[in-house]
């Protein structure tokens, strides 16, 4: 296979998704690792895709994008989702009650503080399970139907106003000068349910998510009062944060020798 029908076969995935990782690629084309961190490199300088650490993205060019399965994007960019959830850490304080979101960064998030003295609510199914099963935090869990394509629970004639929290950790599926980006519906009505409920809205975003548009607008950054991202962050996407007028935490991944 030539590098250009490899290059072009990375391009379409990115059509499909947001990312790919460069094991994904391995298993995808057939080839070496060597090999397609050249194709990575080749798309980045012809600005056909954008290198990120682990793999590759898709260039920003306003266009939705699907969602992936949780089970899916819970293992793609690991070591910044690992390094946000570090420093989102630093951000609790113990004897709160804290709310967080659906989500893959979000759950790497919720395995963090899982033995800190605090009370957390989710509607988020996979979290829920893990802090049951190996956390001590005191934990209450949103009722309703299991909606298996975001893994929330969700009952419509329920609501959030009994419980206030002191912060909110939200994830996205893309970021743009407007905000939060989402597609699924629910997930796009519970974030905006729980903000209304919290003292402060932290979004949990790895670089990534700032080349990503999905269609809906989630919640603006009049909403919001800091993101955790990671050391992926391009300038021009800092800046967008600075006149957004949020605090900006920017997460080292700790990458192998």
């Amino acid at each position: 296979m030539s590098d250009f029908v490899r290059q072009d076969r990375i391009v379409a995935l990115l059509d499909e998704r947001p990312f790919a990782s460069v094991r994904d690629l391995q298993k995808l084309i057939g080839v070496s690792g060597a090999t397609i961190r050249r194709d990575i490199e080749k798309l980045n300088d012809a600005g056909r895709a954008r290198k990120v650490y682990g793999g590759v993205a898709a260039i920003e060019r306003g266009t939705r994008t699907a969602a992936l399965p949780f089970v899916e994007n819970r293992d793609i960019a690991v070591a910044a989702k690992r390094a946000i959830a570090r420093e989102a850490e630093r951000l609790v304080q113990d004897g709160t009650a804290i709310m967080i979101h659906g989500g893959s960064t979000c759950f790497h998030f919720g395995c963090r503080i899982a033995h800190r003295n605090l009370r957390v609510f989710t509607n988020s199914m996979p979290l829920a399970a893990y802090l049951s099963e190996y956390g001590t935090c005191l934990l209450t869990v949103g009722g309703g139907d299991l909606h298996r394509d975001p893994g929330i629970l969700y009952d419509v004639s329920d609501h959030l106003s009994r419980f206030y929290a002191a912060q909110f950790f939200v994830g996205a599926l893309g970021v743009s000068d407007q905000g939060i980006l989402e597609q699924h519906p629910l997930l796009v009505r519970l974030a905006d349910e729980m903000s209304r409920t919290a003292s402060e809205v932290i979004l949990l975003a790895d670089s990534r998510k700032f080349s990503v548009r999905p269609p809906t607008v989630a919640l603006p950054f009049s909403r919001i009062s800091r993101v955790v991202t990671d050391d992926g962050l391009s300038d021009a996407h800092a800046r967008m944060l600075e006149r957004a007028g949020v605090e900006v935490i920017v997460a080292q991944i700790e990458r192998e020798p």
